[in-house]
């Protein structure tokens, strides 16, 4: 068996990670050797990947997800391109792991024939190594500015047969229109794959819903495989920090008789934004995302996450007044944590002609460091102590501490220091370093101390690995429970279905 699907999505966060997630969960259970597949990612959200010869790799991280729910380990070819937006304009090219180029909007075309070589290389590979391969398209499928040339949606779907679902958010509104625009406006051969329909976060009477499903069907000749309830449940490993809601996940009630409040600055290149969601697993604790300088005063610790664009998100925090939010309330003697581009921010100084050109511009000044930007980023699964506690991580940055010699947060398994504590302020180059369950409490009790915040209790029995196979059993649930699989099987042995009708106009 060497089966495939494509799952495409009417926009952007229509829920396509989530449900390739949920379909890799549902084809695990039933003993099919199974692997996640992403032509190509634009996200700053990513994971590093150790192979087999000791290189580091990145992928996006909604794939390392996807892995997880396939019982598998992350590999880089689950996402052999993956694009990290520095800028408005600009991205830094990541392929196979290793970042190689910097593209924007017009030397893209340019570059866009290796891409897609090397993208498909990776996925006949997976083939012959796994009896299923589900592949997530990008955005929408009918963006037909983009389809010349395109390999990541109907050109991977053209390329490789591959039957094609199209998933909406129906929370959004408009989902039957989306559904129809987006087959309309593709080519017959792109149509001759898109075999069905999948609407995401239903909540309401499903009876009520149901006529529409029929008149769609009806309209396009493809059925609606199901219906997927909104669970508050599925919130871990966001692709982009935007699917976030301003308060992530859902906090349960705190173990003492007081709340720790966490701000989050969303910094505009905010990578890796998924470092909070530890936090947020733990009952008590009430993680939000801001830009907003008055929730900044009103929190007990606030994190700085990472950052593709360090120096230019530095002088947004100036621009905004957060800047001035965020000295404040380390000036109060109140916690304040950063992490990767955000411990950088906390600098005395950064000296940077790799990632912006700026040279040396002076940082918040709140950790006794200096950092330089080294050409070659740094890749690397880590693992240390910290606060008398195991910590696992990985390290995805250019930027290194080149002097001052400060107290650290962590150290290495050899002893090497990383990170830098002074007072209240924390900061460092660790991703992932919270998923450590006992390093993730003891900080969390040091912060409540400092924000005095005495009633906080830290729950001693939150398992953060715990949490997420729970998030991924809940996936492969609703799959089970809410799509109509065994119409799923026969695409994925059979391929797309045959005698669809055309839907005109088609493509321009």
């Amino acid at each position: 068996m060497t089966g495939g699907l494509l799952i495409a999505g009417t926009t952007s966060d229509a829920g396509k990670s989530v449900l390739t997630a949920g379909i890799c969960r549902w084809l695990h259970r039933q003993g099919v050797r199974v692997a996640p597949y992403k032509a190509q990612n634009m996200s700053n959200n990513s994971v590093v990947v150790v192979t087999a010869d000791g290189r580091g790799g990145e992928i996006g991280r909604a794939q390392a997800m996807q892995a997880a729910a396939c019982g598998i380990a992350p590999d880089l070819r689950f996402n052999p391109v993956l694009l990290k937006p520095g800028s408005d304009r600009s991205s830094q090219v990541v392929l196979l792991g290793e970042a190689v180029d910097t593209v924007t909007a017009g030397n893209y075309r340019t570059l866009r024939p290796r891409l897609a070589e090397t993208a498909h290389a990776a996925l006949a590979d997976l083939r012959t190594d796994y009896d299923v391969v589900i592949c997530e398209g990008a955005g929408s499928p009918t963006e037909i500015n983009l389809r010349d040339g395109d390999f990541v949606n109907m050109g991977l779907a053209r390329r490789f047969g591959l039957p094609t679902v199209v998933v909406g958010d129906i929370d959004r509104g408009g989902v039957f229109a989306a559904f129809f625009g987006t087959l309309a406006l593709l080519s017959a051969e792109d149509q001759d794959l898109i075999s069905g329909f999948v609407i995401n976060k239903f909540r309401g009477d499903l009876g009520i819903l149901r006529p529409g499903l029929d008149m769609i069907t009806a309209a396009t000749g493809r059925p609606v495989y199901g219906v997927l309830p909104f669970d508050l449940d599925v919130w871990l490993d966001a692709e982009d920090s935007l699917a976030y809601g301003r308060v992530l996940g859902r906090p349960g009630p705190p173990r003492g008789t007081a709340w720790l409040r966490v701000a989050v600055v969303r910094v505009p290149r905010i990578s890796n934004a998924t470092d909070a969601e530890a936090l947020a697993a733990e009952p008590g604790v009430r993680v939000q995302l801001t830009v907003e300088p008055a929730e900044i005063a009103d929190a007990d610790l606030v994190v700085i996450p990472g950052s593709k664009a360090t120096v230019s998100d530095l002088a947004w925090l100036r621009e905004t007044g957060l800047a001035d939010a965020i000295t404040a309330h380390a000036a109060a003697g109140k916690p304040l944590l950063g992490i990767c581009g955000g411990f950088q921010m906390l600098a005395e100084s950064i000296h940077d002609e790799v990632e912006s050109g700026r040279g040396t511009v002076p940082g918040l000044g709140l950790l006794p460091v200096e950092i330089t930007f080294a050409a070659r980023k740094t890749l690397a699964r880590s693992s240390g102590s910290g606060l008398g506690e195991p910590v696992d991580g990985y390290e995805i940055h250019h930027g290194y501490v080149s002097a001052g010699a400060p107290e650290p947060l962590l150290r290495y398994d050899d002893g090497r220091p990383e990170g830098a504590v002074a007072g209240t302020v924390f900061g460092t180059h660790w991703h992932g370093a919270f998923e450590s369950d006992g390093f993730r409490r003891r900080f969390l009790t040091e912060a409540a101390r400092l924000s005095g915040r005495h009633g906080f209790t830290a729950a001693g029995d939150t398992r953060y690995a715990q949490v997420r196979e729970r998030a991924l059993d809940v996936l492969g649930d609703l799959v089970e429970e809410h799509l109509d699989t065994d119409a799923l099987w026969r695409l994925i042995e059979k391929g797309p279905t045959p005698g669809l009708p055309f839907l005109p106009p088609g493509a321009p």
